[in-house]
């Protein structure tokens, strides 16, 4: 099985079958090609799509508004709707792999190059004491200076109930400094999607069972994959 991430758009790619996924903040019903808006393919190319995946929705989304945003999306007969949200786990150290529990009288550095940190800084407004943020630009490849900068800020930080936050994304960029950062209290917060509705079991099901009776092109009659 190869699975490819943000491949939708390549014509010559022929996949068995294509999982669009659309944020609930931004639909791709409601934006625009680059570099108007994020889309990196015509609207229209949604019906290409088997299954379509909302992202990031709120984790107590209702049945009527999942009926309006089934309505406005508006599938296909062959294409099937699911609804995710976002779950954090237990962070761990960033190199010794303790875990370590968020409290409210925690003061937080968060280091983040992602391209929308907007959920974890919801979360951790609720979750948290206060919370500082050195933003990077997506995909950074974090070196000295950063380093420098990110020492500096948790260092302002005057509590003593205070740690440095990251992406499981920015962990695999910052592991390079463990003789450097071997001595701050820096942990790396997982993240899951999770399906409402109970329909994860539904959605597993589906892409074993494609797997399972998948018959490629090119193999001869009676041979298996």
């Amino acid at each position: 099985m190869i699975i490819l991430d943000d491949a939708f758009q390549h014509r010559v790619v022929r996949a068995g079958i294509n999982i669009l996924l659309t944020e609930y903040k931004n639909l791709y019903t409601r934006d625009l090609m680059l570099p108007a808006g994020d889309l990196r393919d015509v609207r229209v190319s949604s019906k290409r799509a088997d299954i379509i995946i909302i992202t990031k929705c709120k984790a107590d989304l209702g049945e009527e508004e999942k009926k309006a945003l089934i309505a406005e999306i508006n599938p296909s007969e062959k294409q099937t709707v699911y609804f995710t949200h976002i779950v954090y786990g237990t962070p761990y150290h960033l190199f010794n792999k303790e875990t370590i529990s968020i409290k409210a009288g925690m003061d937080t550095l968060l280091v983040c190059g992602i391209a929308n940190p907007r959920p974890l800084k919801d979360f951790l407004t609720a979750q948290v004491n206060t919370y500082d943020m050195l933003r990077f630009p997506d995909h950074h490849i974090f070196d000295t200076d950063d380093l420098a900068e990110i020492k500096k800020q948790f260092e302002k930080i005057k509590s003593k109930k205070k740690i440095i936050l990251t992406t499981e994304k920015d962990a695999v960029r910052l592991q390079k400094f463990e003789t450097e950062l071997s001595d701050f209290p820096i942990y790396v917060i997982p993240i899951e999607h999770a399906f409402l509705f109970n329909e994860a079991e539904k959605f597993n099901k589906g892409i074993i069972e494609f797997i399972a009776g998948f018959n490629s092109p090119g193999l001869q009659s009676g041979e298996t994959k």
